[in-house]
């Protein structure tokens, strides 16, 4: 692969990484939720961490979760 090959391959990652990111926020941001270990509130921000993947912010709990440990509250 050449220079511009891969910087081109790179920045349709980044893109799609983005895109992504914008239709998780999308659709988590506002909406009521509960951790895997019982933390229920709401999703307050969404963002990318580099250790960790995608996390969330609860409104109302210190801390940062990942995605991964949220369910939808049953309304």
């Amino acid at each position: 692969m050449t220079g511009e090959a891969a910087t081109t391959a790179v920045k349709r990652h980044a893109l799609t990484i983005l895109h992504a990111l914008e239709e998780a926020d999308a659709q988590l941001v506002g909406k009521a939720v509960v951790l895997t270990d019982g933390t229920a509130g709401t999703v307050e921000a969404i963002w990318l961490d580099d250790l960790h993947g995608l996390r969330i912010s609860i409104t109302g709990h210190p801390g940062k979760g990942p995605v991964s440990a949220l369910k939808f509250a049953q309304g």
